[in-house]
């Protein structure tokens, strides 16, 4: 891997040939903070003038300028649009997200289009709106129905905004709605798990993503666990919430497809799929990562600075780096394990087929058609599975 200065511009920039593409528009406005988020969103009071209509203006730019640097690019699988907190936009704004892309590439006549939403910024009407659109997947953020464990997240929602945003947007027409949970907030129960998976499995969604809490640096919730106030989350406890809430989504109907992902047949999220399976992305929007041929970059942060690389012409780049054979390899073992189609054992060196085979006697995994797939319990240690076939 070579850091290298990048001067807003992506020398030698080349898909390669095959595979997935896909475009990631990062949103990077927030009303509130979560506590515990350490991902790039402003809030009103830190944005310095940026503005939605300025950062659709860049956006359209920042597309145009790709679609010139990348010369001829494949038609677009999917799209996604994360943040930050996408439905501040509202829908006109994320069909804007849209028709930007589609002026600038061609999407694929079976693309996903997915957002991100808070429930407390979607409606009935929005979700007509977005599905009138094009959008064809919308991702909420649930976290859990218990009000305590929301007031710790400091999420703003009420605990049954989420189901009823996940069931209008059903009623729009989409067939494909995830509902995101957190697992390990300090106070959280087994009671209050079971309740949140429950309610989310009766909304009728397809996709169901569970992330244990962690505690990121520089976090308001990092401050509050240093003081004392609240607990770190304790991980033996996250590996029994895990099991809860895998084995109540299996009964369910849902099936895991990736460590922290389940989904009713046919409910996978093809995007994150792409990242998992070493695909191709253009990353758009303040902050946003892209990986294209063998160069990684991300863009500028705050929304001032991006909106101004875009006004002089240039592509709004803070640093790329060229990914060599190695760091590629130690990242497909690193997401791909974690997939249930498996690592393939081909893509292993002679080394690590040893080591692939004491994580097999360990009862870590298993070999299924010549992959390494993971069993229950190495799901739960799926980390140390990577560190033993790398190390």
């Amino acid at each position: 891997m070579t850091p290298r200065t990048a001067p807003a511009e992506l020398p030698g920039l080349a898909l390669t040939p095959g595979g997935a593409f896909g475009i990631y528009v990062h949103v990077p406005f927030c009303a509130t903070r979560c506590g515990y988020c350490d991902f790039n969103t402003y809030t009103p009071a830190e944005l310095g003038g940026a503005n939605p209509a300025g950062f659709l203006a860049g956006l359209r730019t920042e597309l145009g300028l790709a679609a010139a640097q990348l010369g001829s690019p494949p038609p677009v699988d999917t799209v996604f649009v994360g943040g930050g907190t996408p439905s501040l936009l509202g829908a006109a704004g994320l069909a804007t997200v849209l028709d930007a892309i589609r002026e600038h590439f061609v999407l694929a006549p079976d693309a996903e289009v997915t957002t991100e939403a808070n429930p407390e910024s979607t409606s009935a009407q929005f979700f007509a709106q977005l599905r009138a659109a094009g959008f064809t997947r919308v991702s909420l953020g649930m976290q859990s129905t218990a009000a305590h464990v929301l007031a710790v997240l400091d999420r703003v929602h009420s605990p049954g905004r989420a189901l009823d945003a996940a069931r209008e947007a059903r009623d729009a027409g989409f067939e494909h709605v995830n509902l995101d949970l957190i697992y390990g907030t300090p106070g959280e129960s087994d009671d209050d798990l079971l309740r949140s998976v429950e309610a989310a499995v009766d909304a009728g969604v397809d996709h169901v993503s569970g992330y244990a809490l962690v505690v990121e640096d520089g976090t308001a919730l990092a401050r509050r666990v240093r003081r004392g106030e609240l607990s770190p989350p304790d991980n033996d406890a996250l590996a029994h919430r895990y099991e809860m809430l895998d084995a109540r989504l299996s009964a369910a109907g849902f099936t895991w497809y990736e460590v922290s992902n389940w989904c009713r047949p046919g409910g996978e999220c093809r995007h994150n799929l792409g990242y998992w399976n070493g695909g191709q992305w253009w990353g758009a929007g303040p902050g946003a990562h892209g990986f294209v041929g063998a160069i990684r970059w991300w863009n500028v942060k705050h929304p001032n600075a991006y909106t101004q690389f875009l006004a002089d012409g240039q592509l709004p780049v803070a640093d790329y780096e060229l990914l060599g054979d190695g760091v590629r390899h130690i990242e497909d073992v690193m997401l791909r394990v974690r997939l249930r189609d498996g690592l393939p054992v081909a893509l292993l060196s002679k080394t690590e087929r040893r080591r692939a085979a004491t994580v097999v006697e360990d009862g870590l995994a298993t070999l299924v058609s010549e992959r390494l797939v993971l069993t229950d319990r190495g799901r739960l240690l799926a980390d140390a599975v990577v560190r033993e076939l790398l190390d």
